[in-house]
């Protein structure tokens, strides 16, 4: 039997975490370093220095590559309470797209490819982009649509292919790129390689305005032409990158929901805030059953996320393989948290609307939650087949 009660390192991750976010982050959240395509990178570079100051930074990293080295259970704990305030998780450099990507580096690169680009990545010296969407055509929710072209050269690959919506291209210091491996008279198919930003043939073509502004660097559509990557260059086995891809991105959707719950916590309380003090018809509007019952709602839905995402770290934590869990959570949370942001949104009335409370904000980062790391419909789809073949 599960037993959800927290241990005491657990509170105490919880209380550290939460007394950072409160004390340190939430002051700052007006910090006018930040505007449509997310935080400044020297704004960024401010928070993870008082998150490293607190003994918070990378709680999902191993100690020996700088982070806290937290058990996926104690990992949903704090990025919950960091996910508290928008900019909670890119203080403490758990955020997407790079927490994805070091739990992936950390698993399957080479030592001198940790040392290299993993090390400086953990402490927040560095940011890096992941570059696996592509434009109409290419690849997306169906990943076996992939363009990009990898081509052999001796002891290098020479990269051409087109990416779009790939989160923090500008500024970031190096890409994970997700590339096809054609006519090397070796093994073929998709692969991934890790290049410096710097490196000629790497070009940012626009970076997209987005309904979300949480992500440090926005949103950016990313061109290859003739990028010359050295074979040391190639993270893990050459035609292995779909493989890999679902060892980044299984854990990477269960870590999102557990940055979300945080924010939509936020936005709920907000609304419980304004539900008391609030008054119409001669008593405060949360004794009106209409908003009320839309509190209670907010209530079991944040409940319910919570406890599915425990369960399937919890599983994580018992070394099984939880990419169906991962999946689901991904769902009913995605989901619900809109559903709670819609209310609070309704809750605040006029309120709601403006930018006088987070409540707006946080309804437009949760609608983009149902999208990336695959839309609902997909996942629902892989979750129907599994069902038809009795698994």
């Amino acid at each position: 039997m599960i037993d959800f009660s927290l241990t005491e390192r657990q509170l105490e991750i919880q209380g550290r975490v939460t007394e950072f976010i409160r004390d340190k982050i939430i002051p700052r959240e007006n910090d006018p370093r930040q505007g449509g395509h997310g935080p400044q990178d020297d704004f960024r570079r401010e928070l993870n220095a008082l998150a490293k100051a607190a003994g918070l930074i990378a709680p999902h990293v191993g100690e020996e590559w700088g982070g806290m080295g937290l058990s996926h259970v104690e990992i949903a704990v704090a990025f919950e309470a960091a996910g508290y305030s928008p900019i909670g998780p890119i203080a403490m450099n758990c955020s997407a797209p790079d927490e994805g990507s070091m739990a992936m580096l950390e698993k399957i690169a080479s030592q001198a490819q940790k040392e290299r680009w993993l090390r400086p990545f953990a402490s927040g010296e560095v940011r890096h982009c992941f570059a696996m969407t592509e434009p109409e055509g290419g690849a997306g929710s169906d990943p076996s649509m992939l363009k990009t072209v990898a081509r052999a050269d001796g002891e290098h690959f020479v990269i051409d292919g087109r990416k779009w919506l790939i989160t923090g291209a500008q500024g970031a210091a190096f890409t994970i790129i997700m590339a096809r491996v054609d006519g090397s008279g070796e093994k073929d198919g998709a692969t991934m390689f890790l290049a410096d930003m710097a490196s000629p043939g790497i070009r940012i073509e626009r970076v997209l305005d987005t309904i979300d502004s949480t992500f440090a660097g926005g949103h950016s559509v990313l061109v290859f032409e003739g990028l010359r990557v050295h074979r040391s260059q190639v993270l893990g086995e050459l035609g292995e990158g779909g493989r890999y891809a679902q060892v980044r991105l299984a854990p990477a959707r269960l870590t999102h929901c557990m940055r979300w719950l945080g924010l939509a916590t936020r936005a709920h309380h907000i609304a419980s805030d304004y539900a008391r003090t609030r008054h119409a018809f001669g008593k405060p509007i949360g004794e009106h059953e209409g908003v009320g019952f839309m509190l209670a709602d907010n209530e079991m839905d944040l409940h319910q996320c919570r406890l599915v995402i425990w369960h399937t770290a919890w599983l994580l934590d018992q070394g099984r393989r939880a990419g169906t869990e991962s999946s689901m959570a991904k769902v009913l949370c995605s989901e619900a948290y809109f559903r709670i942001a819609d209310r609070c949104v309704q809750i605040l009335g006029g309120m709601g609307v403006t930018h006088d409370t987070l409540v707006e904000r946080i309804f437009r980062e949760l609608r983009a939650f149902r999208i990336y790391d695959g839309p609902s419909e997909v996942h629902r789809w892989a979750l129907a087949r599994s069902v038809l073949k009795g698994r």
